[in-house]
């Protein structure tokens, strides 16, 4: 117990020196973050304060793990896995650092979370089975390595994605870390306690220098190491108790920065968005449009995560299908928390759903129609043929006419118009009578052997979507662009 005081007190300290260093050095290189609209802060602020709890913690845990007594006697034990751990955790803090200095994309970001991740699954840390009660152990086999990528890439970004406030990434992770070292304590890993309480240490420490009003972010640095080493020692822990409730603390823990992270996902797929889009629909920012200060938010998000922790705490003590009953009520009431905020509103979802299947079903129609009027295009050998298929794909594509104006060699000009057949006319007229149900689009087309200009115009039927219209008349457009007028 000595060893783990030390341990945490130690880090404390420690970071508590080194963050007004990182500061002062933030302020000379010029790495600070500058106000944007998405900004909560007024003033630039150092944003590579990750630096310190970096440093903090491997001043602390390398140490001590190579002392002669139990916990230098265990970790000698673990050694390759620990190693790979800390190794892949700090090439994970290079890659912030590299971020926050010289603004990485997101896709180089997420390879190196993958390629992490990838060296701790052949370390053999994976989550290769739950015990979810006494007579019942799922065994994941080899989907242990996408489930293990999946966990450590996920945990990952949804710390990264919640610093949004002052201290609420870090104040949320110290809750994690805590969890994870009295879960390691309690079940004899004395590795992995020393490791979370080195970085619960601080993250105590730097979030004197965090917490509203900021003096400085952890960046990229720090919400990419804090993550991932998070996100592993959670799997170490797991896979020596194959317990449930080794996975299910940390997710509890992490509740908040984890849902969050999967309705923004959910919300940008709906508005067919990168997933990597900015927004403000996140939980702190629901808070803030309630009209809660930056403080009064982050001390919300707090709370909230204490009481769901607190009352997964429970899950240690109890057995078999009690601890999956108490797991998914926990998630219930954290769902709730989310929908009352406004970050999820299941009937907008369901609708948007509806949506993208219906869109999705009218792409799929259009791709369909469009590939037939290609082959009619292809065998068209007279001006006809053409014109024939030019009405076959109007009509597979649903629009109200097509009209072209033709030059004859002798000046005379001849007009040709195609339109929906005698039992929709009617229809297309009330349509046409509100401009806002057609789109009409003149097209420039030439004449394939004299290069001649002509007027081609297609009316699209809206049809309850401006989108599908004007995909469809791009569609259509792309078929005169392969296949030009022949002469008639």
């Amino acid at each position: 117990m000595r060893t783990y005081l030390s341990v945490y007190s130690g880090s404390v300290l420690l970071a508590l020196a080194i963050t007004p260093v990182v500061i002062w050095l933030a302020h000379r290189l010029n790495v600070v973050d500058v106000p944007g609209p998405r900004s909560s802060h007024s003033k630039p602020i150092p944003r590579f304060g990750g630096i310190s709890i970096f440093v903090a913690t491997m001043c602390l845990v390398v140490p001590v793990l190579l002392l002669s007594n139990t916990i230098g006697d265990t970790f000698r034990k673990i050694l390759p896995k620990v190693v790979v751990i800390l190794f892949a955790a700090t090439f994970m803090f290079a890659v912030g650092l590299l971020d926050d200095i010289k603004h990485l994309r997101a896709r180089i970001k997420l390879l190196a979370q993958l390629a992490a991740a990838i060296a701790v699954c052949c370390a053999g840390i994976r989550i290769e089975s739950v015990a979810v009660a006494d007579r019942l152990t799922l065994d994941f086999g080899w989907f242990s390595w996408p489930l293990t990528l999946l966990w450590i890439v996920g945990i990952t970004n949804a710390v990264n994605f919640c610093d949004g406030l002052d201290g609420l990434a870090a104040g949320i992770s110290t809750v994690a870390c805590g969890v994870i070292a009295v879960f390691a304590v309690q079940s004899g890993q004395v590795v992995m306690a020393v490791l979370m309480l080195a970085l619960l240490g601080s993250l105590s420490g730097f979030l004197l220098f965090n917490f509203n009003p900021a003096r400085v972010f952890m960046g990229d640095c720090g919400s990419l190491f804090l993550g991932f080493t998070i996100a592993a020692s959670s799997i170490m822990c797991a896979s020596k108790s194959s317990a449930l409730v080794g996975l299910a603390l940390p997710v509890l823990a992490l509740g908040i920065p984890i849902f969050d992270t999967l309705f923004s996902m959910l919300r940008r797929f709906l508005q067919r968005r990168s997933i990597f889009a900015p927004d403000r629909s996140h939980f702190h920012h629901r808070l803030l449009d309630l009209g809660l200060n930056q403080r009064h938010v982050v001390i919300a998000a707090y709370g909230v995560t204490l009481l769901i922790t607190g009352l997964g705490m429970f899950m240690m003590v109890t057995r078999d299908i009690s601890s999956l009953v108490i797991f998914f009520c926990i998630i219930l009431l954290l769902l709730l928390t989310f929908h009352v905020v406004g970050s999820v509103r299941l009937r907008e979802t369901v609708a948007g759903l509806q949506k993208k299947y219906a869109l999705s079903q009218h792409r799929r129609e259009e791709r369909i129609g469009f590939e037939d009027a290609q082959l009619h295009f292809r065998d068209a050998c007279t001006f006809d043929q053409w014109w024939s298929a030019v009405c076959e794909g109007a009509e597979r594509m649903d629009f109200a006419w097509v009209s072209l104006k033709t030059s004859d060699k002798d000046g005379t000009v001849r007009t040709v118009v195609w339109r929906i057949d005698d039992a929709l006319r009617d229809l297309s007229a009330e349509r046409m009578a509100d401009k806002s149900d057609v789109i009409i689009v003149n097209i420039p087309v030439r004449n394939r052997h004299t290069a001649e200009p002509m007027e081609f115009e297609i009316a699209v039927l809206v049809n309850g979507s401006l989108e599908s219209a004007g995909h469809r008349a791009t569609l259509f457009s792309r078929l005169l662009d392969e296949h030009s007028i022949i002469s008639g």
